[in-house]
């Protein structure tokens, strides 16, 4: 399991101006890469939509070694529903509290020296307010479980990763597939978790010929298989195999195959103007406005 690793939690993204501004300028992340997609992802990338949209990857580093967030943003939806499946991603970075409190933006201390606040739409992210780790400052990702042994099981069990930590009187577990990649911590909620209509994804890359592998695993254990192993492709770019999973609760785990994901994820630096110029472009805020209407809510 050692080849495998953390790459990215997908967001659906409402307000994709409001957006930028909170990983740029308050997390102080950048723009890896901008796609542009006239109809919907074969894998459900951008959810159960079919129109256009668009995915914006930001991070502090390439995904070779830094876990980022893919933003996906369908045109003509203004919000979705937040459940209780995502719970958070923590940071570590000083500079990102002191941009949050320049900008005015809703900070609140939870615990001495971390803080919540939420990025538009509603998801929240904790803030260590430390000196910016030289690695990847993205610490772990938090997910909401019904049945955290039975989640344990999976995640450490069938998926092979490394159980960190494990305290059954505060229901929270921490797994991972190595000590330097961002970690995944499951939460007990305290009943089922409801994925609204946000509902996001988690992805991980592993060697191409594992795929096949880890989706006869999961039909030898009657586990869902969201997505068969399948090929995507992105225009002018490299093409990847996928396998999409659901575990016990419903969240979907994507994983990708590593030799085309590199070629795929390379930084391009004309990401930053790609999106600007999308952003420019699309009317529809303006649409509606002007019409006294408002975005779908999904």
């Amino acid at each position: 399991m050692a080849a495998r690793r953390a790459l990215h939690f997908v967001f659906k993204v409402g307000d994709r101006a409001r957006t930028a501004r909170f990983y740029r300028d308050l997390l102080g992340m950048r723009v890896l890469r901008h796609e542009e997609f006239e109809e919907g992802c074969k894998a459900a990338c951008n959810g159960p939509y079919d129109g256009k949209w668009s995915k914006t990857m930001v991070g502090y580093g390439p995904e070779d070694n830094h876990f980022v967030a893919e933003l996906t943003y369908n045109y003509g939806i203004g919000e979705y529903r937040l459940g209780n499946d995502f719970l958070g991603i923590t940071l570590v970075s000083s500079q990102a509290v002191s941009n949050a409190k320049k900008m005015g933006w809703p900070l609140k201390e939870v615990t001495s020296g971390v803080f919540e606040t939420e990025a538009p739409g509603g998801y929240k992210f904790y803030l260590e307010d430390k000196e910016q780790l030289k690695q990847d400052p993205v610490w772990k990702v938090t997910l909401g479980v019904s049945d955290l042994q039975k989640s344990v099981s999976y995640w450490s069990g069938l998926l092979g990763m490394k159980i960190y930590e494990k305290d059954e009187e505060k229901q929270r577990a921490l797994l991972g597939y190595a000590d330097n990649q961002c970690k995944l911590e499951l939460r007990a909620v305290g009943g089922a978790v409801d994925h609204g209509t946000a509902f996001g994804r988690i992805a991980f890359s592993c060697p191409k010929e594992e795929l096949p592998n880890i989706e006869a695993l999961m039909k030898k254990e009657d586990q869902k298989i969201l997505t068969p192993l399948v090929s995507l492709d992105t225009p002018g770019k490299a093409t990847v195999q996928v396998v999409i999973l659901a575990d016990p609760d419903g969240h979907e785990i994507c994983f990708v195959g590593d030799e085309a994901f590199r070629e795929l994820s390379k930084v391009d630096p004309d990401g930053d103007k790609l999106l600007d110029d999308a952003m420019a472009a699309d009317k529809s805020d303006k649409w509606f406005a002007d019409h006294n209407m408002k975005k779908v809510s999904a």
